[in-house]
């Protein structure tokens, strides 16, 4: 990429040279295969694994990217965006889906805005009186902008009110208005009443900065100084874990001041991890969680709504900077072992030869300060997994990463105790070898989990699960590395696991 591109999103890095310094310093090829941990929930928020960082959040069950559907109490239909989005708003579906269904972007903890199904954004008309509700705005401003006002006595029945004073209304199935007064009796003769079905909780760094606004900051950094210490880099060190996976998100090359609503601090957090790794003698795999516009939708990658919207030039663009801002930031420390170029991208909305565009750039943006970490590059979601080993395979010291779970697709659901157990052994150790060629690039099982959809299932039944995953990712060329380190549900955190006695390295 042009310098002149990194220097447009990332002026900071004049301070530390665009111009490519290569790390020399002998760092030899790991001596045994990696067995690693990640940090999950710490640099990147995923809301699951620490409930407790959303409590304080104000009106917290309205964070960005829950999901809303309006059904008219007059018309006894849902509202909707005819034809996904474009045109008017109406109130005519006698059942709700994609259309008849609205992302919320959170403005202030009591005002919001309504994303429909091809991205446009619910306002008022332009045209005519200016009141008719429509779904044409894809940059949305105040008009776009409306309260929810929840009923005290019945949180389903909800008016919204717009910028104007006044409230939505179903005057007929195809026209809704923004002109209701302000007087209602919450009854089903009141057309700006609705009832209301929320939905599709997103708890990720997005929701978490913007949900807490001016608080967030303080938030933030109490969470990354307490749920990873460098307690943690010793207690890793005194197993046979030899390196961490660290997930981080986009905004961190722009510390201290990062776009909005996210906050200063995850770069001085990872500055101490490898301060800790390198007094612990444990390596560092820095992996790119969270893209700009999300890669993925999930709240992993810092997903708004849960869009995919990463791919486009600029975005690229500015990814590869921030591969090549972590890179230069961290080639000379004896730690580093690898950089992942991105997390989990989605095969539904991102194309493999836009993958392969940016992991040859960004591989490109790593190799310009370091010739001997390795660049780890992740499999799509739900693509195939051998798309990337012709690609990744003329590039040197490159890493394919594969993530295995028992979890997420129906075919585990009802599996027994030996069933699962046969899975990893026939099924996941066929797809391991499918994937380790000759002469292709290493391969890295970057996430899996000691967790599947077995109930009441015993220690012994978790302590066979987990080694027979161990003896066969135990045969990845490059690792794996557990999901995850610390965790409020048991089996997910590594560090719970060992010390109760239900994995054994």
């Amino acid at each position: 990429m042009a310098s002149h591109h990194l220097c447009k999103w990332l002026p900071f890095l004049s301070a530390l040279s665009c111009l490519p310094v290569l790390a020399l310093a002998a760092r030899s090829t790991p001596s045994s295969t990696i067995k690693a941990v990640n940090l999950g929930g710490w640099l990147v928020t995923e809301g699951w694994i620490e409930p407790s960082l959303f409590d304080a959040i104000p009106n917290k069950d309205f964070l960005d990217g829950t999901q809303f559907q309006f059904k008219s109490v007059t018309q006894q239909m849902y509202l909707c965006a005819e034809s996904g989005g474009g045109t008017i708003v109406v109130a005519n579906r006698s059942s709700a889906s994609g259309w008849e269904t609205f992302k919320l972007w959170r403005i202030t903890e009591s005002t919001f805005q309504f994303r429909v199904f091809n991205g446009q954004f619910v306002g008022l008309s332009d045209q005519g009186n200016g009141v008719d509700v429509v779904a044409v705005s894809t940059s949305p401003g105040e008009s776009e902008t409306f309260e929810i006002v929840v009923n005290a006595n019945d949180p389903s029945r909800v008016r919204i009110r717009s910028t104007n004073g006044f409230f939505l209304q179903a005057k007929s199935d195809v026209l809704v208005t923004a002109d209701h007064p302000e007087t209602t009796s919450w009854g089903d003769d009141d057309p700006s009443v609705f009832l209301m079905t929320k939905f599709g909780k997103l708890q990720g760094e997005y929701q978490v900065t913007n949900g807490y606004g001016t608080e967030a900051a303080a938030v933030m950094t109490e969470h990354w100084n307490t749920f990873i210490t460098e307690d943690d880099f010793k207690f890793i060190s005194g197993t046979k874990l030899n390196a961490v996976r660290i997930p981080v998100g986009w905004w961190i090359a722009s510390d201290p001041n990062p776009p909005s609503p996210f906050v200063g601090g995850s770069l001085r957090a990872l500055d101490n991890a490898f301060t800790w790794a390198d007094k612990y003698n444990l390596r560092v795999i820095i992996d790119l969680h969270a893209a700009p516009g999300s890669q993925n939708g999930y709240e992993h990658s810092a997903s708004r709504d849960g869009s995919i919207e990463w791919g486009t030039t600029d975005s690229i663009d500015q990814t590869v900077a921030v591969i090549e801002f972590l890179a230069a930031r961290y080639a000379q420390r004896q730690s580093l072992l690898a950089v992942e170029l991105l997390n989990e991208p989605r095969a539904s909305g991102v194309p493999l030869d836009t993958l392969k565009n940016y992991y040859q750039a960004g591989y490109d943006a790593v190799r310009k300060h370091t010739t001997s970490a390795y660049v780890i590059m992740s499999n799509r979601l739900s693509g195939s997994s051998t798309e990337l080993l012709q690609f990744a395979s003329g590039l040197s010291r490159s890493v394919v990463d594969v993530h295995y779970y028992n979890l997420y697709t129906d075919i585990f659901n009802g599996m027994t105790v030996q069933q699962n157990i046969d899975y990893v052994n026939n099924n996941r150790s066929s797809e391991l070898n499918t994937v380790i060629t000759a002469n292709g690039p290493l391969v890295f099982v970057g996430e899996w989990v000691a967790e599947w959809e077995v109930n009441a299932a015993s220690e012994e039944d978790y302590q066979s699960f987990a080694q027979a995953q161990l003896d066969v990712y135990g045969r990845a060329t490059f690792g794996w590395a557990y999901w995850t380190l610390n965790n409020v549900e048991h089996h997910w955190s590594l560090r719970w696991m060992i010390d109760n006695g239900y994995v054994s390295l």
